[in-house]
């Protein structure tokens, strides 16, 4: 029997890929152990349990960006998580640790490393984070969601998808989704989300837009998140919901999106071959730019800044792009070139060759 650790956390970008890998593994080898390593404040402790995985958890210990007093406490907060996953991977008899980043992932692969563990790292954006940069210093795979990650020995291998996007078929779904989201399935769909908590400049934009875009025959599933402050506009075709819980379903019937670029957005947008206009999160350090460079470079989607994505812009570019379906079909094309529907598949072959090649020799005195 195998027994895995997987470690990451805080959001859905890192969690939803590691419920992806635990899921395959778990349906591959019902005997294996899958342990998830992560911190009591997380989204992971909601999703995992949920999911009937153990979640082993560690202090939250983020690195210090400033001179104060928690910098002065980190050295020993962070030798502290060190130990304590020590001890798990001792207790529990792991065989490979796979990080996908977040606070946790940092004192997992210190602790694999000096107990002569193997390990595996998924790095979901195209500007890895500080955990797995220096993860894959010595990781045995790295494995990477979109090409060009600058990682050492970064081998692309996609996203690992949920279930649900990983096998959906559009066409067949096509139908309950137009009766789930009250449209109709004979008619063109543009999709418009900003993700769970919603995005201002799209929400508004949107809703300023509603009588253009639906001027061209299309119809519009608006999902505003949690935190819109803008109204249904009242327009025939135009459909305005706050959450979809059946996020495959509202995939399986756009025809088209507009959306920000997170990691998981846009590999599942390519994924599913739908065209779409990303408008990266304007604060940050400006990773979702990087996310949708290879889809856009591919012609399949369009980058449109934040601070540009006006109703004039969709007037002059969004418009006649609807009118457009020779332009649509080959945008839809060249999506699926740049995406891969088997990223948990992949990531899995990645985590097996880490755990068959072996721990790293001098591991104990790293």
């Amino acid at each position: 029997m195998t027994t895995y650790l997987l470690a990451g956390g805080g959001t859905a970008g890192h969690v939803n890929p590691l419920l992806a890998v635990a899921d395959r593994i778990r349906e591959r080898d019902p005997e294996s152990e899958v342990l998830v390593l992560g911190t009591a404040e997380g989204l992971e402790s909601r999703l995992v349990p949920a999911r009937g995985y153990e979640l082993l958890t560690i202090e939250k210990v983020p690195f210090p960006r400033r001179p104060n007093g928690a910098a002065l406490r980190f050295p020993s907060r962070f030798r502290r998580s060190i130990a304590d996953v020590r001890e798990m991977i001792a207790d529990r008899g792991v065989d490979v640790v796979v990080g996908f980043g977040g606070y946790v992932s940092t004192p997992a692969y210190l602790a694999a490393r000096r107990s002569g563990v193997p390990v595996a790292i998924h790095e979901a954006n195209a500007r890895p984070g500080l955990a797995n940069r220096l993860g894959a210093r010595f990781a045995e795979r790295v494995g990477v969601a979109f090409e060009g990650t600058p990682l050492p020995h970064a081998e692309f291998v996609g996203m690992p998808l949920r279930h649900e996007i990983e096998t959906l078929d559009r066409a067949a779904r096509r139908a309950e989704a137009a009766e789930l989201f009250g449209l109709d399935p004979d008619r063109p769909v543009l999709l418009a989300t900003g993700g769970s908590l919603g995005a201002r400049r799209i929400n508004r934009t949107m809703v300023a837009s509603a009588e253009a875009l639906t001027s061209t025959g299309w119809q519009v599933l608006h999902v505003t998140g949690a935190k819109s402050d803008v109204d249904d506009p009242g327009v025939a075709d135009y459909r305005m919901v706050e959450y979809a819980d059946r996020m495959d379903l509202a995939l399986a019937i756009a025809d088209a999106a507009i959306s920000r670029a997170g990691a998981a957005t846009v590999s599942e947008l390519a994924a599913l071959g739908i065209p779409a206009i990303y408008i990266p999160y304007p604060v940050g350090n400006g990773e979702q730019r990087f996310n949708a460079a290879g889809v856009v470079e591919a012609g399949g989607g369009i980058l449109v800044d934040d601070a540009d994505f006006l109703p004039e812009w969709v007037a002059r570019e969004v418009v006649p792009l609807l009118a457009d379906r020779d332009r649509l079909d080959g945008m839809a094309r060249a999506a699926v070139s740049a995406g891969a529907r088997d990223g948990t598949d992949r990531m899995l072959a990645l985590v097996d060759g880490a755990l068959h090649g072996g721990g790293r020799a001098g591991a104990e005195g790293a």
